[in-house]
């Protein structure tokens, strides 16, 4: 059995009509240190579900208004709460209804009467299977955010054409970004399009200090300084048949790019205290932040180096100037940390979105990404707010599109394809602008025309 404490975080709905057997569940549970959020109707349950997430929920079939079927439905159609576990309780001619409710998607059923060990028994497992859910979403969510490059604004849109275009060549790439911008996901992404088989190996130069510079880029022979009692293979070599990352390059010593220069060319190192060439099968990216050319003309940093380097050469544009994409980088990150930490997906205003959109991002992705985790862990977000009583030109724009999306989806009956037909517009960009404004397509299902 598990302890309460496994499931203190999480929440459960309880939507039943009989306040007898709603006031049985809900002491049940709670006696079992389980939160509860109880319900008499399924209307009342939908309309807190983006206030108060839940991890389960429990619902009657047979219920005022909404039923238990098209309240599974609704759930089930919302990206947010697509994988949450249903149980819906019925009465023993609903059994039928109910098994066939499970193939569109309920968690499991329970015919009344039950005993309240049977409720516990079936509620403690679709937790269970909520946390499992939520870790395995965790780790994909990690490996998207490190591995993923993310954005559909102007600028980024060249940033994948190019992707598409030299990713598979294996040719050496010069990405030159802003801190916290993203160079070393492109360079992941980069590695990922080349179908190399080899690791992706990451070194950022100016962690690393000058005299142990040399034997953690090319390895060493024992005896090649004092304390080097072994061999030691170095970076160049551990990426071999993959891809070394050389972030902030402009800071490595001016000796070590020729002896880099050499690598490039030759495609083979020496380890420091040998005089045997080692044959290497790298691609090389490198990231700079400062202008190679102007530091070059300055020389600090060789020339030679810098054209080498400079035949395929990636811009990545700073976060102010591709605000269109801070959206989904601020949902994704918001995603991400609701799987870190166990929490249950904030609600933001349009406000909120245009504020972030606003805001310059001096740390790029980031600080949106910090921004994103204070934001789920329900801290002050830092950012500065807007003077009281502000009425924008942006806000306006802003209250201006959502009044005619959500007429839109009023139209279409909350249909989203039908809505984005009316409005001209590819149907994704409809979808993205209807997370960043907050917009429930669900809400407008009632209200649709005749």
């Amino acid at each position: 059995m598990n302890s309460p404490d496994n499931f203190a975080s999480m929440l459960v709905y309880v939507v039943e009509d009989d306040p007898v057997v709603r006031l049985g569940c809900t002491q049940a549970l709670s006696l079992e240190g389980i939160a509860v959020r109880e319900f008499a109707d399924a209307e009342s349950a939908l309309a807190a579900l983006r206030q108060a997430p839940p991890a389960v929920i429990v619902s009657d079939v047979r219920l005022p208004g909404i039923d238990g079927l098209t309240l599974l439905d609704s759930i089930k159609a919302r990206p947010d709460c697509a994988d949450l576990p249903v149980i819906l309780t019925t009465g023993h001619g609903d059994v039928a209804m109910a098994v066939g409710a499970m193939r569109s998607g309920a968690y499991d059923f329970i015919e009344k009467p039950f005993h309240s060990e049977r409720l516990l028994d079936t509620v403690r497992r679709a937790l269970e299977h909520r946390k499992l859910v939520a870790e395995n979403r965790s780790l994909r969510a990690q490996l998207s955010s490190e591995r993923t490059l993310l954005g559909r604004s102007a600028p980024m849109q060249r940033i994948h054409s190019l992707i598409d275009a030299i990713g598979p060549t294996g040719a050496d790439v010069l990405i030159v970004g802003e801190t916290g911008s993203g160079k070393e996901v492109l360079a992941r992404t980069l590695h990922t399009a080349s179908r190399r088989t080899g690791p992706f190996v990451a070194l950022n130069c100016a962690a690393l200090p000058e005299a142990v510079f040399e034997s953690e880029i090319f390895g060493h022979e024992p005896g090649a300084f004092t304390g080097a009692q072994q061999r030691r293979i170095g970076k160049f070599e551990y990426a071999n048949g993959g891809t070394l990352f050389l972030d902030e390059l402009e800071t490595m010593p001016l000796a070590l790019q020729a002896k880099l220069l050499r690598a490039l060319q030759e495609r083979s190192i020496e380890r420091l205290g040998s005089n045997t060439s080692v044959t290497i099968d790298v691609r090389v990216i490198a990231a700079v932040k400062q202008d190679l050319k102007q530091l070059s003309d300055q020389g600090h940093f060789r020339a030679d180096l810098y054209y080498r380097l400079n035949v395929v050469s990636i811009e990545l544009p700073p976060l102010r100037q591709r605000a269109d994409d801070i959206p989904e980088l601020f949902a994704h990150f918001v995603r991400a940390a609701c799987a870190r930490y166990g929490k249950p997906e904030p609600a933001w205003t349009s406000e909120d979105m245009m504020r972030w959109q606003l805001h310059d991002w001096p740390g790029n992705v980031r600080e949106l990404k910090n921004v994103a985790e204070r934001f789920t862990l329900g801290l002050d977000d830092g950012l500065p707010q807007p003077p009281a009583g502000a009425d924008s030109l942006a806000s306006r724009m802003v209250r201006a599109e959502r009044g005619y999306i959500e007429e839109a989806l009023r139209s279409a009956g909350g249909q989203v394809i039908r809505a984005a037909e009316q409005l001209g517009l590819p149907r994704k960009t409809l979808y993205d602008k209807i997370t960043r404004h907050g917009i429930d397509p669900n809400a407008f299902r009632q209200a649709s025309h005749p």
